[in-house]
């Protein structure tokens, strides 16, 4: 590999990648180069806060994915928004940071992945964590990583929330990220001075200065490049010029759920049947690549508010969004300093589970499509979703063509089990909507509705009106079984020179928000990465 111009090409600058983008170059003998097929993070939008809103719509930043019909879910079709910038789906999420529970990742190490269990990947969190709350145990968290960690805002009608809930018996939790997730507390947000902390603002451009790595953005991946069993570099596309990069140690696929798996069906790496239906020569047998999909379910509550005390009244007129605009400048507060929830609640929808099952997301404000256009009442929100779904989906490409989309299919309630648990979180969701402390704030539930009253009717409208909270994984799952995709330190089975890291490679989603467990991922495949070279 003596003409490889790169020791280590990372393909996607998300989560993940800008990590280990940081984490590799930061030894200075090793070349490292980043691909990305989006553009540079220069949309001012990207980086205040309430910015997701119009992010997670924009054409220019993101892949603008869509599932097929699911059959469960009212044979509906969903929008899944991917970022396609530098920072990848940091860049346009909602900020929020949760971690997952400890016995999510003990739970990897049951499966016989060594190395995952929590105990194992506590210090990478810690490791990658700026955290800028004072009142959180140190034993769970850190305070001198890259990424920005803050405490979202207090506020009367959220501290009101978080009492309703524990007068419905769901404990204070002002840490949840801490020795137990269960309880209400206010969401820990990827922010830092009041900006958004993506892992472009927080590893990437601390590194850019380095001259062993190069970045290339609005760069496409076509293919990997194999000689025999080993994979020595990539097939790109930049301006209409196509050209092979070549790596002389490995190719470390971070192209998240969608893209990793797709990347490989299109090399030949993948389900033989399905690749040769798709029209693709076959090099590496593997039939679980793009298998095993899953997604968090969410289904939302609405309420009228009994005071003009939401951002529904905040911004209701041009002379107080220019006010909204003066307070974020002034002080880097109020609605555009916001993250897709405020309050955060971990629960146990029934009492024989040992972990909470269910996570709410509770907004200050009420609107149609993810926030663009906010209700014309006063209006606050309850998201619901399921946090360990059983429900098993598949990524698949129908042709050779890598700006062909692939076809998702995440099967939705598919099980007996993700249908009662959502029914169930709906009725946890009303129950804590009837406690005192919220009596004074709400004057009707808009929805479902006080005409939604039986478990049928519950499960009818949780389909006909449940979206997804954008946590895709699992498609190329980790394992010592003969069905994974990666090994435990993400090697792609029976192949070398490559590996995958991102959220594709969890052996089963983690019980929260996705993007602090796919850092965790990136700091932890780093230095698995550097010791197996060393």
């Amino acid at each position: 590999m003596s003409d490889a111009a790169y020791d280590f090409i990372i393909v996607g600058a998300g989560s993940t990648g800008c990590v280990l983008a940081n984490r590799l170059s930061a030894k200075p003998g090793l070349r490292v180069l980043l691909l990305e097929a989006g553009p540079r993070d220069l949309n001012p939008w990207i980086h205040i806060p309430i910015g997701y809103y119009r992010t997670m719509d924009d054409t220019r930043i993101n892949w603008q994915y869509q599932t097929e019909d699911v059959p469960q879910s009212a044979g509906r079709r969903f929008d899944w928004p991917r970022g396609k910038v530098l920072g990848g789906c940091s860049s346009i999420n909602g900020l929020v940071y949760a971690r997952g529970q400890a016995a999510d990742f003990d739970h990897w190490r049951q499966l016989g992945n060594p190395g995952w269990s929590y105990a194992d990947v506590l210090p990478y969190f810690r490791r990658a964590e700026g955290a800028s709350i004072n009142d959180i145990d140190e034993e769970f968290h850190g305070r001198d990583g890259p990424l920005g960690v803050s405490r979202a805002s207090a506020n009367p009608l959220c501290d009101a929330y978080i009492a309703a809930a524990d007068e419905a018996g769901i404990p204070p939790n002002p840490d949840y990220n801490g020795r137990e997730q269960e309880g209400a507390g206010y969401f820990q947000v990827t922010t830092r001075n009041g900006w958004r902390s993506s892992a472009a603002t927080a590893y990437l451009k601390p590194a850019r200065k380095r001259p062993n790595l190069h970045v290339q953005t609005d760069t496409l991946v076509r293919r990997l490049i194999l000689e025999g069993t080993r994979v020595v570099g990539v097939e790109v596309e930049q301006g209409g010029k196509v050209e092979t990069l070549r790596a002389g140690r490995e190719v470390l696929l971070a192209a998240g759920a969608i893209n990793s798996p797709q990347i490989l069906q299109v090399s030949g790496i993948g389900d033989a049947e399905m690749l040769r239906s798709a029209g693709v020569d076959i090099v590496h047998d593997l039939p679980e690549v793009g298998e095993n999909l899953q997604d968090h379910y969410t289904c939302r509550s609405t309420y009228r508010c009994a005071q003009p005390v939401t951002v529904n009244d905040e911004v209701r007129s041009w002379p107080r969004k220019v006010g909204v605009a003066l307070q974020w400048l002034k002080d880097r507060s109020g609605p555009m300093s916001l993250s897709a929830g405020q309050v955060g609640v971990f629960a146990k929808t029934r009492p024989e589970c040992a972990t909470p099952d269910v996570q709410f997301h509770f907004l200050r404000y009420s609107a149609q499509k993810r926030g663009r256009t906010l209700d014309p009442f006063s209006g606050f929100t309850v998201t619901m979703c399921q946090l360990r779904p059983e429900s098993r989906g598949h990524v698949r490409i129908t042709s050779p063509d890598h700006r062909a989309k692939p076809t998702i299919q995440p099967n939705y309630l598919d099980t007996i089990t993700d249908r009662d648990t959502m029914v169930a979180g709906m009725k946890l969701v009303r129950k804590v909507a009837a406690q005192p402390s919220l009596a004074d704030y709400i004057s009707e539930e808009m929805l479902p509705g006080r005409d939604v009253t039986s478990d049928d009717a519950l499960l009818d409208y949780v389909r006909a009106n449940g979206s997804s909270i954008f946590h895709p994984s699992s498609t190329c799952r980790m394992g010592v079984d003969t069905g994974a995709v990666v090994d435990p330190r993400l090697r792609v089975h029976g192949l070398t020179g490559l590996r995958v890291a991102d959220a594709s490679i969890m052996p089963t989603l983690v019980s929260a928000n996705t993007n602090a467990a796919c850092i965790m991922i990136g700091e932890k495949a780093a230095d698995m990465i550097l010791e197996d070279i060393a």
